[in-house]
């Protein structure tokens, strides 16, 4: 095997916070990044976070509103856009709209952050709100470079339809935690628990994040083809599901190990959901 994977380690020190940031320098091309927003301000400290601590990052082109923006991207076929959404005339999900198919990566800006919910049809992999902080920056840009590492080229925005149950599955949610928001693959998602005004959302990774919505706000969001109420409780997501348990209380077997209770009510419009391939007698 040639070694083509070399490890440069760098501490970085920014707003008393250490940050470890792991370049890898194997054989790829810097990413070409654009960066739209309509305050210079904004641009100007982007770009200088880019160049101090992200040197496989390339700006390669700045605008200061949509229409530029668009013009630039077809101009300049970037690998990833920095996007503001708040901008005077047409702003960042209308220029997405008009974007529908282009083959970059996505990042949001804004100045607040009640856009997270309207910004998952567009997949970005970070919603940065200003000002921007230094360790926000670098785990959305990992995400992006993990994500182009996985399959070797962008994967591009894809502007789906809140009713597209099939462009949805492959997309991604905004969770709104009290400490931040968090984009999670909703292919990840095992089961959803109510928790009051919250909601319990665990993940195939075994880890749990508590997001600031109810559980019936998730059940009118989530794709109707793949998650399942089975409970005033818990919704399921089907491709997570490994036994169906028969008794005197029917229960399901998830991924991740948990044993959940079927309600009564919801048993019948249950099994037509799953079929009969997870029938299983329970055992006493």
């Amino acid at each position: 095997m040639n070694s083509l994977h070399a490890f440069n380690l760098k501490l970085i020190l920014a707003s008393d916070l250490v940050l470890t940031s792991v370049r890898l320098t194997f054989k790829m091309k810097k990413l070409r990044a654009i960066l739209i927003d309509d305050e210079s301000s904004s641009r100007r400290a982007l770009r200088q976070k880019l160049v101090h601590y992200c040197p496989d990052i390339e700006v390669v082109a700045e605008c200061k509103n949509a229409e530029e923006g668009i013009k630039t991207i077809k101009e300049r076929n970037p690998d990833l856009i920095f996007l503001n959404i708040e901008m005077p005339g047409m702003n960042g999900f209308e220029m997405l709209q008009k974007l529908n198919n282009q083959n970059f990566d996505l990042i949001l800006t804004s100045a607040c952050g009640r856009h997270a919910i309207n910004a998952i049809p567009f997949r970005p992999w970070g919603y940065l709100v200003k000002p921007i902080q230094l360790n926000e920056l670098l785990a959305a840009l990992n995400r992006v470079k993990k994500n182009r590492n996985q399959i070797y080229c962008g994967q591009g925005i894809k502007v789906v339809s809140p009713n597209n149950d099939k462009k949805l599955i492959d997309s991604s949610v905004c969770l709104h935690s009290m400490k931040c928001f968090e984009f999670v693959a909703i292919h990840d998602i095992v089961f959803l628990e109510a928790a009051s005004n919250y909601t319990n959302i665990y993940l195939q990774s075994f880890s749990c994040v508590t997001a600031s919505k109810t559980l019936k706000y998730f059940e009118e969001l989530l794709p109707l083809s793949v998650f399942v109420r089975i409970h005033h409780s818990w919704i399921i997501n089907k491709n997570h599901l490994q036994k169906y348990l028969r008794g005197r209380r029917a229960q399901v077997l998830m991924s991740n190990g948990k044993i959940l209770n079927v309600a009564r009510r919801k048993k019948e419009s249950f099994l037509k959901v799953i079929g009969t391939n997870f029938l299983v007698n329970a055992q006493s």
